[in-house]
């Protein structure tokens, strides 16, 4: 079915100008067909009343665990795409610690195929750095790439062999894939299961301080000036973090670095209830931290927003703080996270939107469309309510996982309709019907 969606705010950052008015939006054959005001209702088109709402393309996610091969009891493919949908997340690019890792052709092809298979949003799979993510060898960074990898990355185990890190970036650089860090320096974290401080020393539990992180954002940096590569960190976390990107930038080279929600929304003082769903890698940090990641959200060194959205069941959450798992919901909370930073005056909306669309969709260079309501795009999008608030339910998730640390909280930004190639993929209120 074809759509017009009527008097909403659009907003599009993907261009040099960046849009911003209240329009109609026609959908037709898939794709964004025509955008104006007042525009006339083609035979046979659905009309959806968009006055007091928001339209933006699909967001973007650079970073999710779908856990489809292998874990599917936490999370497959289809519930994390209906979790994304919900959220108004239509892209997605999924890290390869699977069972068996996406280190091979073989899976790429199968987690494409799925994700077609389900139709509701677009999975990008991010192929393993090295062979069994082990950190010894390289994986086939072109055979996998002709499969449809975007990025390449080790996930959750960081690259400590710094010999495996310079030829990974230069074989990077070969293909034309970003390499991307979970910058943690295992000596120095030394097993810490949260955050180095009072926090930690009152709660009795072991913590690891924040430059495990910067100092393996450091290295890297330096190798990333020798090689050309183009070098991404994943879910950056700390202010001297901030500190080394914002400096490479200026020195022109090829770095990146993406912040998730919980870690600007929440510190380590939340880790002092015991909550394992507050327990992820890397850790929650202070506030001081925290501060240092909403300025680099304003000033332009965090490229984009991603969620680490990382589902895990109950056998693995339902345990001792130290023993359980790492890791946290986000596809269905990012956008009203990220828009409480719009109401607390850190960034603007224009800022919030490039962060969740156009941003991450440029940093990998994905497919011509994302990201964008440009005319002749595909038609990804999402109409949410910017004053609407709603209560974070775990018990409501699409996820087949529980463990968001936001249970119960209010946000705002209540997403109304979500359409994926011009398809219905969320619509809670039977606008589409």
């Amino acid at each position: 079915m074809d759509y017009l969606i009527r008097s909403s705010r659009v907003i599009d950052a993907s261009g040099g100008e960046i849009l911003d008015a209240e329009v109609d939006v026609l959908v037709q054959e898939g794709r964004v067909a025509k955008l104006g005001a007042g525009l006339a209702a083609p035979k046979g088109v659905r009309e959806i009343d968009g006055r007091g709402q928001m339209v933006v393309a699909g967001l973007v996610d650079l970073h999710v665990h779908l856990r489809e091969p292998g874990q599917e009891y936490k999370e497959d493919i289809e519930s994390g795409s209906r979790a994304a949908v919900a959220g108004g997340v239509t892209t997605m690019c999924c890290m390869p610690n699977t069972r068996p890792v996406n280190d091979c052709r073989a899976i790429t092809d199968l987690i494409i195929r799925r994700s077609k298979e389900v139709g509701i949003a677009r999975v990008l799979p991010i192929g393993a750095v090295s062979k069994g993510l082990e950190g010894k060898s390289l994986a086939e960074f072109g055979e996998m790439q002709e499969g449809g990898i975007v990025a390449v990355s080790d996930d959750g185990r960081p690259i400590m062999d710094a010999g495996l890190m310079r030829r990974a970036l230069e074989y990077g650089k070969t293909f034309g894939l970003p390499v991307v860090q979970h910058a943690e320096d295992l000596d120095l974290a030394e097993g810490g299961v949260m955050n180095e401080g009072t926090v930690a020393t009152r709660a009795g539990l072991r913590g690891q301080p924040p430059q495990a992180e910067s100092i393996m954002v450091a290295r890297d940096i330096e190798l990333v000036e020798w090689t050309g590569a183009q070098y991404h960190v994943a879910h950056a976390s700390t202010g001297r973090s901030m500190d080394l990107v914002r400096d490479a930038k200026k020195r022109g080279l090829a770095v990146s670095c993406e912040v998730a929600p919980h870690h600007f929304t929440l510190t380590d003082a939340a880790c002092a209830s015991y909550n394992t769903d507050m327990k992820v890698a890397p850790p929650l940090r202070n506030e001081s931290d925290r501060q240092a990641l909403l300025q680099a959200l304003a000033d332009g060194t965090v490229d984009c927003i991603a969620t680490d959205h990382a589902p895990h069941s109950e056998v693995e959450k339902d345990v001792e703080f130290d023993c359980a798992s790492c890791g946290m919901l986000g596809l269905e909370t990012s956008l009203s996270l990220s828009l409480e930073l719009v109401n607390d005056g850190v960034i603007d909306l224009h800022r919030m939107v490039y962060l969740l669309t156009a941003g991450p969709a440029k940093l990998f260079s994905l497919q011509k469309g994302i990201g964008t309501l440009a005319e002749g795009s595909p038609a990804d999008l999402v109409m949410f309510n910017p004053e609407a608030r709603w209560v974070v339910d775990r018990n409501k998730t699409q996820s087949r996982s529980k463990n968001t640390p936001f249970h119960g909280r209010e946000v705002p930004g209540q997403v109304m309709l979500t359409l994926f190639g011009g398809k219905a993929v969320f619509d809670p209120r039977g606008l589409c019907q």
